[in-house]
């Protein structure tokens, strides 16, 4: 089975076995796989802030229109998994706990304050739409990074074969590119179009690391890639993707790395089961 057909089946069984009804993504048409409320999709309640976020994100996630239900009401949705993993220690301020997990700082650290989600940092004052950032942790004061950013890829990393390169307008951006020549090199062989990555999409986090620097420096952030490991050929692939490209944002001295939620769950399985059971519960029995 395609690991895009295994995610979505998984998850459809998830939400059977919880006796949620399921309706197409235009009500009656469509795979039945979008719960009719919100609230079915998540673990926890949106927090106002974060559905304040999300309202003004440009990725219509929590909206519905007359194109299409909201997107995260889809039981594969990518929004509604970094919501289900990362609203809880916002609500229950414990943001170090999920920081150290993601492998971002140590366990005891004082620095993580809070989480945001769909953050933007614009490249270029001038361009219409800005990269949003899934998930941003922001630390206090005092720390040497400002933020961690994560970018966050459930099913969609497999539902398609390549995805769109960069603009020529980035390119044209010649002051932004001079402290990470290896990335612009990566940058102008995928612009416009990208047939050097199947499932990881390098024209995104090119763009997310230009809006971070811009925002902070180069040495202010760093950028973890958290994403869905499916069996077979496919997430090997993405694996073998995310480690070349961690690669080469190593030599432009970006602070790249990559995690699997199937890793971040068992390390927050083995550290919080005791204290935070009901969390640990849903995670695991959704998304292992």
């Amino acid at each position: 089975m395609k690991a895009y057909q295994y995610i979505l089946t998984k998850q459809i069984q998830w939400a059977l076995n919880r006796n949620l009804a399921l309706i197409g993504s235009k009500g009656n048409r469509g795979r039945p796989s979008y719960t009719e409320e919100l609230e079915d999709n998540l673990f926890q309640p949106l927090l106002p802030k974060t559905r304040q976020e999300f309202k003004f994100g440009d990725g219509r996630e929590i909206l519905d229109s007359s194109s299409g239900l909201a997107k995260m009401k889809a039981v594969h949705s990518s929004s509604a998994l970094s919501v289900n993993i990362f609203q809880y220690w916002q609500k229950i301020n414990q943001v170090s706990c999920i920081a150290s997990a993601c492998g971002l700082c140590n366990k005891n650290s004082k620095y993580p304050e809070s989480i945001s989600f769909e953050q933007k940092y614009p490249i270029d004052e001038s361009f219409q739409f800005h990269p949003n950032v899934d998930v941003i942790i922001k630390n206090k004061k005092g720390t040497r990074y400002k933020i961690y950013a994560i970018e966050c890829k459930f099913s969609e990393a497999y539902s398609t074969q390549g995805h769109s390169g960069i603009k020529q307008k980035y390119i044209g951006l010649n002051d932004i590119w001079q402290d990470i020549p290896n990335l612009y090199e990566l940058a102008k062989s995928i612009s416009p179009v990208d047939n050097s990555y199947n499932h990881l999409h390098p024209a995104q986090l090119i763009k997310h690391i230009l809006g971070l620097k811009k925002k902070y420096g180069k040495t202010g952030f760093r950028l973890l890639y958290l994403w869905y490991d499916a069996l077979g050929y496919e997430g090997f692939n993405h694996r073998k993707e995310i480690e070349r490209f961690q690669e080469l944002s190593e030599t432009d001295n970006i602070r790249f790395h990559a995690i699997s939620y199937q890793e971040l769950i068992i390390r927050l399985s083995g550290e919080y089961r005791d204290n935070h059971k009901d969390y640990i519960e849903y995670i695991t029995s959704r998304y292992l």
